[in-house]
Order: C-alpha cells, then sequence, then structure tokens
C-alpha cells in the first residue's frame, strides 16, 4: 500500500544541513522562520533517510511536470543527487555541503526520527565543547577590551593641554640638532604616565642628536625596566632602520648605543637580547655592533648573563662572532658560563655539514682563555671533538692549549713541581750502568 506524497510546488536544491554554500550566489527574499533559526543537528543516518526520500520525490516530479519551470530545476537539481540513489554509505552523504534551509519546511518525513544513543552523546559531547571554547573566546574577547578601553582611558585622562605640549614637543625634537633640550622632556622619567607622555612626542621621528639626548636623560634617571622599554621599543628599531636605510650608522645613534650601557642590564634586554632573539641580524648590524662591545666596559656579571644566555639560545648566523667578542674580553667568567660554553660547542659533535671558520675561531678563543678552568672531562670532550669538526689551520692550536694546561682546581706550583720532579728523575745518573774507560794508547 503506498501512501500519496505531496508535490512541491516550487523545489529548490538541496543542500546539506548547516551549510552556506549557496548564502553568496542567492540571496533570502524573506527573513528565516522561527523553527528555521533554532534547528537542531541531525544525525548523518537519518540526513541519508531523508535524501532517499528527497530524491524519489523529486524523480516523481520530473515525470509529472513538463514546463520549463520544471526543466530549468531539474537541470540543477539531478547533477546535486547523482551518485545518491543506490548508497546507503556515510561517505557520500558527507560529500555534501549541509541544507540551506531545514529539511522538513519541503518535506515532512512519515515516520519517527529515532536517534541512537552513541549518536546523542557525541553530539552533546559536540555542544559542550563548542560552548566551552565559545566562552573563553568570549573572555579573550572582553579582557582585550578591557586592556584597550584602560590604555585608552588613561590617555583621555590626561590634561589636554599634557597632551598638546608633548606634541610640541615632538615636534621640536624632529627637528633638533644642538642646544638645550625641552623642559618637559626632562619631566618624562619622573612621571607615572611616562610611557603616554612619550608616546605623544612620537620617538620614531626624532632626529639622530634628539634620540641622543633623550637616551642619556632616561638611562640616567630611569629604572631598568623603564629604560628597558624605552631601548627595545624606540631605541632598537630606529638604529636598525637607519642601518638598514643608509648602511651605516649615524653618529650620534652610535653615541647613544653606547651611552645605553650606563644600565647594563637594560642594555642587555632591551638591546642585545631582542637582536639575537630576532635572528635576522645583517652583517652591516653585526659590525657595527660588534666595535660598539668592543669599546665598552661592561660589567662582568652582565657579560657572563649575555654569554650564558648566547650559549643556550638556538644556533644563528651571526652568533659565534658575539661570543668572540665577549671572549675576548678576558673576563673571570663563573664556572656556570664556562661550563655552558663548553655545552654550546658539544652541541656540534653529531653536525654532518660543515662549520664555518668562525666557529672555529670561537672555539680557539675559548680554549686560549679559559684552558685553566676547563674540567678533565671538559678537555676530553672538546678533543673528540676537534677530531670531528676539524679545521687544517685552526684545530692545531686548539689541541695545543688543551694540552699545556692546568685542569680546573689545580694551581700552577703542582705544576711546577710535578715538571720538577720529572726533569730530576729524567737527570738522575745513579742508576745508569758504568762505562768502561778505553784503553790508552
Amino acid at each position: 500500500m503506498s501512501k500519496k506524497r505531496g508535490r512541491i510546488t516550487n523545489p529548490e536544491p538541496f543542500l546539506p544541513l548547516g551549510s552556506d554554500a549557496f548564502s553568496s550566489s542567492k540571496k533570502r527574499s524573506k527573513p528565516p522562520k522561527h523553527h528555521q533559526v533554532h534547528q537542531k543537528l541531525v544525525p548523518c543516518a537519518v540526513s541519508s533517510k531523508i535524501l532517499k526520500q528527497a530524491h524519489l520525490q523529486q524523480k516523481e516530479i520530473q515525470h509529472e511536470e513538463e514546463d520549463n519551470e520544471n526543466d530549468d530545476v531539474n537541470k540543477f537539481v539531478l547533477p546535486q543527487l547523482h551518485g545518491l540513489k543506490d548508497n546507503d554509505d556515510e561517505d557520500d552523504v558527507d560529500d555534501f555541503a549541509g541544507f540551506s534551509e531545514n529539511p522538513t519546511q519541503f518535506w515532512q518525513p512519515d515516520f519517527e526520527v529515532e536517534i541512537d544513543e552513541e549518536d546523542e552523546k557525541l553530539l552533546e559531547d559536540y555542544l559542550s565543547k563548542s560552548t566551552w571554547a565559545n566562552k573563553l573566546f568570549d573572555k579573550i574577547i572582553e579582557k582585550d577590551a578591557q586592556v584597550s578601553s584602560g590604555a585608552a582611558q588613561q590617555m583621555s585622562n590626561l590634561n589636554p593641554k599634557w597632551i598638546e605640549l608633548y606634541k610640541d614637543v615632538g615636534s621640536c625634537l624632529s627637528k633638533y640638532t644642538s642646544g638645550k633640550i625641552p623642559k618637559a622632556l626632562k619631566h618624562i622619567p619622573s612621571s607615572e604616565c611616562w610611557e603616554e607622555l612619550l608616546y605623544l612626542t612620537e620617538p620614531e621621528k626624532w632626529s639622530p642628536n634628539a634620540m641622543y639626548q633623550a637616551t642619556r636623560i632616561f638611562a640616567s634617571n630611569m629604572s631598568d625596566r623603564k629604560v628597558e622599554k624605552f631601548y627595545k621599543l624606540y631605541l632598537l628599531p630606529r638604529v636598525r632602520r637607519d642601518l638598514h636605510n643608509n648602511k651605516t650608522l649615524h653618529f650620534a645613534l652610535y653615541r647613544s648605543v653606547m651611552k645605553a650601557v650606563y644600565k647594563p642590564a637594560a642594555f642587555n634586554k632591551g638591546i642585545l637580547f631582542p637582536l639575537w632573539e630576532s635572528k635576522t641580524c645583517t652583517r652591516v648590524e653585526t659590525s657595527k655592533f660588534l666595535s660598539i662591545i668592543a669599546k665598552i666596559s661592561i660589567p662582568v656579571l652582565h657579560a657572563s648573563v649575555a654569554l650564558l644566555k648566547l650559549a643556550d639560545m638556538e644556533h644563528f648566523n651571526k652568533k659565534s662572532y658575539f661570543i668572540i667578542s665577549l671572549i675576548e674580553k678576558n673576563y673571570a667568567l663563573p664556572y656556570r658560563v664556562v661550563d655552558a660554553l663548553v655545552a654550546h660547542f658539544m652541541r656540534f659533535y653529531e653536525y654532518s655539514s660543515k662549520l664555518p671558520v668562525i666557529w672555529h675561531q670561537s672555539l680557539h678563543a675559548f680554549a686560549q682563555r679559559y684552558k685553566n678552568s676547563l674540567t678533565k672531562e671538559d678537555k676530553a670532550n672538546l678533543k673528540n671533538l676537534v677530531e670531528r669538526q676539524t679545521h687544517k689551520l685552526i684545530t692545531p692550536g686548539i689541541l695545543i692549549e688543551l694540552n699545556n694546561s692546568l685542569n680546573r682546581g689545580e694551581e700552577q706550583d703542582d705544576l711546577m713541581s710535578i715538571s720538577r720532579a720529572h726533569f730530576v728523575a729524567k737527570e738522575d745518573m745513579s742508576d745508569m750502568p758504568d762505562v768502561p774507560l778505553e784503553d790508552d794508547y
């Protein structure tokens, strides 16, 4: 006994549930109804049944109607449903991008929809995860809005006269060459809202001489944390931009970097570390910063921190140049830094490619200056290293430094006593046999 099916007077192409594939090509003429907006997901098994019934109904419509409108619809609908008429596999259902509208508006099923427990559980898990992700995303957006609103509120809390004043200071500093600095700039280090005031002056537009004067003032009157931000956000980008554009560094900016060492901790964290972490240090930048490091006097503890940072960092092209520049200052480094440098060199034990000459030079400089701070194990490991990573001109010098040196903890007197005992034992002739004399002729 067959049931009579109703006709669809204005058939629409069937699309998978939840898809917006045709939303851009065909706009709705009417706003969606309430039951269409709040629809639930339908399991794949139920969707396949709906598609099969819709396909059978579409075939009946093709035989009954022969007007032009239905012919146009058939040309569009049949390719969409091609290949699904005899397949019950879920893979075929997944080929659809989803229904653009609720299927119930085209056809009401004459059977009850049954959802398996597993499908229902999966649906609940998906909805719970989706809800959790949406809540987390909303919190992130809310936090960002609070931060941006807080910054805007701080800027709005400034006196309008101050805003106008520091904008005028910025325009003055953009043309500064020599002479007196505006007193408003000297007020920035003691202000609570110093970052907002500094931002109003637009430091990226300052002249090189104004940058030097500001660095001199901030390095003398600001704390390490504050001046570190100034170095990292304004001084370092300005120096790198000048080197990139002009292939050389303006003398005032050169003096600014040298003056920045007045705060050595901020110099490390605001200039050296960001430069190394960027891993984009060019040859021109490397040569300029190496010349600055060679001329300035960095306290031993801060130089040790810089070397420790370099040793623990991932290798980059110009890393060995900076290691040599700090090693050649011949600091009395703590054993922790020496061990970190040994570990840095030993990472290249299994390196298959040919190492550059600068790497061998950095190892030679390290062995030459800190050979007496190495343990016996470290020297044995370094000897094995240079046997694998060899340079015909530099490796012999490294081996000479490692062989003719004290171990960590030994004193010079111990070495001298050992050498003296060896010399006396070698020259002692008491145990030598008698040599018969030749007869006189």
